[in-house]
């Protein structure tokens, strides 16, 4: 994967050698920005106006979750989601062919056509800009049917760090001073179990990452947890402080239950694998996952993330003196004490007392 910055230097640099080796004899040796290998579990963060493309030179399928946050402040322009494309394109013919295959997408088939951003621009001045014949310039402009996904005529070698190189450097230690935003880490596995924020044999683990792992999402003011609960252990109860969060199911099944401000429950579902929903900010959220686990992705409008338990050794709950909830809740002190102390010493993850049904 490639993110460009603008006015930042191409640090790689391909020789002769490696260019003839592609069939392009005579050409000098290619020049370009970094490119990242990516893996199963990384988090990539991209700012707000970078281009980006992504390669797959494995053979296995990527599935990728893309997520964007519209409120922030890098967004200048209405709550409308754009993309700015630099190739490929979707004619309106083209979409509604395609759409034929897909029950009931018909009436989306206009809005989803689009064509990249040379298209608008006059065939003669781009030749100048580029310093490049006309024909060129005609054949970037030209409709295109291709999509945003297009499959590559042949094989494409592109010069990139070994993967263990690039593991070595990212593990290495930083103070920050080097951080520039030419050469800034973009991406983070939160899949590696041994580096677990949160963890309980029984009740599963949980990886954050906020900007203290990965300090360009300050700039994104966005961050991610990935989430693993164990065969009917629950998400303690609890609301966030600081973010809206979209969560993605990865494997598994879960009882999400969400509360608004008023009592009501807002949702009781069953999420699948594939299935997506929203909590927004201070609403509070109880999960418990099914017979076989659970495992999730989520992703947060914030970089530096908190949340606040009810039940467990770091609950609200447990902060408060026992008077306080017992009369909150007309209960005896020693009921509001079992409330307070149960769930010692479980924090957010809490191990199943019961199975599900």
């Amino acid at each position: 994967m490639g993110v460009s910055y603008p006015g930042c230097p191409e640090t790689f640099h391909e020789d002769q050698q490696f260019s003839r080796g592609q069939g392009q004899k005579g050409m000098s040796g290619d020049q370009h920005q970094k490119v990242h290998r990516i893996r199963r579990g990384d988090v990539i963060a991209v700012p707000a106006g970078a281009a980006h493309w992504c390669y797959n030179d494995g053979n296995e399928e990527l599935i990728a979750v893309s997520v964007l946050d519209l409120n922030n402040q890098a967004n200048q322009l209405d709550q409308n989601l754009r993309g700015f494309m630099l190739g490929g394109g979707q004619s309106r013919h083209g979409q509604e062919r395609a759409s034929r295959r897909y029950a009931g997408q018909s009436e989306r088939s206009h809005e989803e056509t689009f064509q990249n951003i040379f298209r608008g621009f006059d065939e003669e001045l781009m030749a100048e800009a580029f310093n490049v014949p006309r024909e060129t310039v005609r054949r970037m402009r030209q409709d295109s049917n291709r999509g945003l996904i297009v499959k590559c005529r042949e094989d494409m070698r592109i010069m990139s760090p070994d993967q263990e190189e690039e593991e070595q450097s990212e593990s290495s230690p930083r103070n920050g001073l080097e951080e520039t935003f030419c050469n800034m880490k973009i991406k983070q596995n939160i899949e590696l179990q041994r580096e677990a924020d949160v963890y309980t044999k029984q009740g599963g683990r949980i990886y954050i990452a906020n900007q203290q792992k990965l300090p360009i999402l300050q700039f994104l003011d966005m961050s991610a947890e990935r989430g693993h609960l164990m065969p009917n252990a629950l998400y303690t109860p609890h609301w966030s402080m600081t973010d809206n969060r979209v969560v993605y199911a990865l494997r598994g099944e879960l009882n999400a239950q969400v509360v608004d401000e008023r009592g009501n429950t807002i949702m009781n579902e069953r999420v699948r694998q594939g299935d997506m929903f929203v909590i927004p900010q201070f609403y509070a959220t109880l999960m418990r996952a099914g017979n076989n686990g659970f495992e999730w992705v989520s992703f947060k409008s914030s970089s530096q993330p908190m949340k606040s338990p009810m039940a467990g050794s770091i609950s609200v709950m447990r902060a408060m003196p026992v008077d306080v909830i017992s009369n909150a809740h007309q209960i005896s002190p020693r009921e509001a004490e079992q409330l307070k102390m149960n769930r010692d010493p479980e924090s957010m993850l809490l191990s199943p007392t019961r199975t599900s049904s």
